[in-house]
């Protein structure tokens, strides 16, 4: 079907940068002083800041309870049987006792029901964030340092109590990191986290997390590893003490296992005809605690079971400062890792129920949470994609239901957490890996990417690799460090074309792509895809002479090299000629005075000697005028006249629309591309500059005599126009205007 054309007529006078700014009236515009209205003190100010950083009073107020109410018991309740079990799980994922899951899945709840805006999101333990935790704690505590002389066992009770106030410790830094940078407005840094980059990084987590818990599955006693290449070295471990397993631990995994991938495949299957999703993790930790009990897994077949599980809350203890040097380091990914989950997570539910989440109050939430729940012996934080999506699916509004879960878990933290004492640790186990399920289905993405970006493709399996040989703090590094070199690789190179006019409009293509676009006679067209700095500047001056199809350095050397030989023939004849004027000084003879008359004499008379003498200086003194008149003269200095080689366009016209800043490095490159072409005898014109990067070359002294605002233009339309009205050299053909 052929597009229905429509021919438009716009007249308008051209318009160079100083008439457009003329035109409309232009002003640089004033800074706002933003510390003054954050200094400011006034009823209203105090309101909207106590609403800002504590939005509960915002909503709460405003809660339609016959509405929503219902729905949020029920989500909460719905929560808070997963919680249970991923609380009890995760904290073995942490290194630490169970019990302190509980903890976590409480107080940060609490916390950001009170300082959240997400209303969907389930705060709490979360696989990712107990693995990173994790490999602090059994890095900074691990059971060597723990072993009894006596029996050469390890003392669990001390370890145990270590790794708490590691725990605890990396919290109150993380949650520190996290509300700093919340009360900054650093909410943007979790942009440096590009979506290939947090799902390579997940997977990589969750295989982690993945091998982590054969150790508990096969029932073996492993070596405490960390730093790079420890995953591989425990995977190696596993599989040597592979005739080592307890059988008893290996059948209860496995069946806790397939109950919970049968239940999960009944809720899938019956979505649409449950009110809720049956409690398969609650009910199987139910049942296994009932037959571990009943037929004493621990004392008959030796499986591990969870342990003194004690009843209550624990006071607050401050953590510990001294440890905070040694756990900055980590503690600064935990916190950008964390709050890129729920972020991202937050802004996905946000989009599909119409409310905004604000990024920067987020940190602060997620940051009180931990800060505070570090304090009550909590390990870090973050969200459950699991849980947000059984939040919201049934029936959750706000985040009353996060209050409803974190109040149940706080009735089994005082009266039921001392009746999961004969839990087998494999079955925490199970329940783990079979939650992996999400996280490692990511491995399909591998496949999208390589279709759609496979530049994408390379930051995920490079943050895969890193993670994983690496180990997650600096994997982490490693990747956000490749994912920007990616990106200054990726401004290094752009794309660089020869622009051409589309037939009968002021649309410029590049002629390489677009078969019917032509180069405007006599005039070029430059575009680069990205914005010149100090990283691509030489390349996009090299690229653009070698675009133009002529060697315009080497134009340049030959012609400094002729100025330069006839600069010196001059200085040789004008040299001889004064010694000459010395020798007829010496007798009484003036050659300026007499020379011509000579000439003139001795053609009259037809004397050989002395017309051979006389010629030589009229020759001298011919050259000496003929040379300084050149010197005067710009005609003198042309290829034209030095004999070299004319390019085969008088004016180039530099787009330079893509530009988004400018630095010293591009300002220099610019002033040596003026200062080049105009040598070879093309003048130079920029065209579609954006207003801040005209301001930023005035800041920059770019414009000068030679340089004005004259040579930019509104539009590569204008610039071409004008140079033809305008050539350097020759007149315009009257051809070529009129068809533009």
């Amino acid at each position: 079907m052929e597009l229905r054309r429509r021919d438009y007529h716009v007249e308008r006078p051209l318009l160079n940068q100083k008439q457009l700014e003329e035109l409309g009236r232009w002003s640089s515009v004033t800074g706002t002083h933003q510390w003054r209205t954050w200094l400011q003190c006034s009823h209203a100010r105090a309101r909207a800041l106590l609403l800002q950083y504590l939005p509960v009073l915002a909503w709460l107020p405003r809660y339609p309870v016959r509405d929503w109410l219902l729905g949020d018991l029920l989500s909460g309740l719905s929560v808070a049987i997963m919680q249970l079990p991923q609380g009890l799980a995760y904290a073995l994922l942490a290194g630490l006792p169970p019990v302190f899951g509980l903890y976590s899945s409480f107080y940060p709840v609490f916390i950001y029901f009170l300082f959240g805006t997400s209303r969907h999101i389930s705060v709490g333990t979360f696989a990712v964030m107990s693995v990173m935790v994790g490999s602090v704690t059994e890095s900074l505590a691990p059971d060597e340092d723990f072993l009894q002389d006596l029996n050469s066992t390890v003392n669990e009770t001390a370890r145990d109590a270590a790794r708490v106030q590691l725990a605890s410790a990396l919290s109150v830094l993380v949650g520190l990191f996290q509300v700093g940078l919340g009360l900054v407005h650093f909410g943007f840094v979790v942009t440096y986290l590009s979506e290939p980059l947090v799902h390579g990084y997940t997977t990589a987590a969750s295989v982690q997390v993945f091998i982590s818990q054969l150790k508990y599955v096969f029932g073996l006693q492993l070596s405490s590893r960390s730093g790079p290449l420890s995953i591989i070295y425990t995977l190696l471990e596993v599989c040597w003490k592979l005739p080592q397993s307890v059988v008893g631990t290996m059948v209860t995994a496995l069946v806790a296992g397939v109950v919970l991938v049968v239940v999960k495949l009944l809720n899938d299957k019956l979505q649409q005809h449950l009110p809720l999703p049956i409690p398969g993790e609650l009910l199987t930790l139910i049942g296994a605690t009932g037959i571990s009990y009943g037929v004493g897994l621990k004392h008959r077949f030796g499986v591990d079971v969870v342990g003194d599980i004690p009843a209550g809350l624990i006071p607050p203890v401050a953590p510990n400062s001294q440890l905070f040097a040694k756990l900055v380091g980590n503690a600064f990914a935990i916190a950008v890792v964390g709050f890129a989950i729920a972020i991202s997570l937050g802004k996905i539910f946000a989009l599909r129920h119409g409310y905004r989440v604000d990024s920067n109050q987020e940190l602060v939430a997620l940051g009180l949470s931990n800060l505070i729940g570090g304090v009550f012996q909590c390990f870090p934080v973050s969200c459950s994609m699991s849980r947000s999506l059984v939040q919201e699916s049934t029936g959750g509004n706000t985040q009353v239901a996060g209050a409803v879960s974190s109040l149940f878990i706080l009735i089994i933290i005082v009266k039921l957490g001392e009746l999961f004492q004969d839990l087998p640790k494999a079955v925490l186990a199970a329940a783990i890996i079979v939650n992996l399920k999400g996280m490692l289905m990511q491995f399909t993405d591998i496949c999208s990417l390589w279709k759609a970006n496979r530049m994408d493709l390379l930051i995920w399996l490079v943050t895969f690799v890193a993670t994983i040989l690496l180990n997650l703090d600096l994997g982490l590094a490693a990747a956000v460090a490749f994912s920007l070199l990616l990106v200054v690789f990726r401004t290094q190179l752009p794309h660089y074309s020869i622009l051409g006019q589309v037939p009968d409009t002021d649309i410029y293509r590049d002629v390489a792509e677009y078969s019917e676009a032509r180069e405007v006679p006599g005039v070029k067209v430059f575009r680069s895809s990205a914005t010149v700095y100090f990283a691509n500047a030489e390349l996009y001056s090299d690229t653009l002479k070698q675009k133009c199809g002529i060697d315009v350095d080497r134009l340049i050397s030959r012609k400094k090299k002729l100025l330069k030989k006839k600069e010196l023939k001059l200085k040789r004849l004008l040299k001889e000629e004064k010694l000459q004027r010395q020798a007829a000084a010496s007798k009484g003879t003036s050659v300026s005075i007499n020379a011509n008359t000579s000439i003139r004499d001795i053609e009259s008379n037809n004397m050989e000697g002395s017309k051979a003498k006389v010629s030589a200086g009229k020759e001298l003194e011919d050259t000496a005028a003929s040379g300084q008149e050149d010197a005067k003269a710009p005609d003198g200095s042309t290829l034209k006249a030095l004999g070299l080689p004319q390019p085969d366009f008088h004016s180039l016209v530099l787009d330079l629309g893509a530009l988004s800043f400018v630095d010293t490095v591009c300002l220099k490159s610019l002033k040596n591309i003026f200062r080049d072409f105009r040598e070879i005898e093309v003048e130079v014109y920029m065209a579609a500059c954006h207003t801040p990067v005209v301001t930023q070359l005035e800041a920059g002294h770019f414009f000068d005599a030679s340089i004005t605002k004259q040579h930019l233009f509104a539009s590569v339309h204008d610039a071409v126009v004008f140079a033809l009205q305008h050539p350097r050299s020759g007149p315009v053909s009257p051809v070529s205007v009129t068809q533009l």
